[in-house]
């Protein structure tokens, strides 16, 4: 589908890294699903908005549709249901991240983060 790097390698060198430029419906409508995700609250959303701030829209798209592909072709190969629960752990470890990421910078600017409904203990 055009929706992986394409590694092109001599004598140990990377030449180039791009994905294939291909001519596939079902890659088409992955990245327009992907495209799609740019305000969605969800795990896939936040992947995609962190991809796209690291590389650009195109390679986050492109990189969003993989994800997709990757998604679609396990409940197909398995014959599962389409499961949301292990999206939810990492929507977790998302929200956990962003804190440890927020205390770190806080400390860093000299504040104390104190959540809510927590009293401090300085006077």
């Amino acid at each position: 589908m055009g929706l992986c790097g394409e590694n092109k390698i001599s004598g140990g060198k990377v030449l180039y890294t791009k994905s294939r430029r291909v001519r596939s419906r079902v890659a088409t409508a992955l990245r327009m699903a992907a495209n799609s995700l740019h305000h969605a609250k969800n795990y896939l959303g936040e992947f995609f908005r962190r991809i796209t701030r690291k590389l650009g829209k195109p390679q986050g798209i492109t990189a969003t549709a993989h994800k997709l592909a990757r998604i679609v072709y396990h409940l197909l190969s398995t014959k599962e249901a389409y499961n949301e629960t292990v999206f939810h752990r990492c929507d977790e470890e998302v929200l956990r991240r962003a804190q440890f990421r927020l205390r770190r910078q806080a400390a860093q600017l000299g504040f104390q983060v104190i959540p809510c409904g927590q009293k401090s203990q300085t006077p």
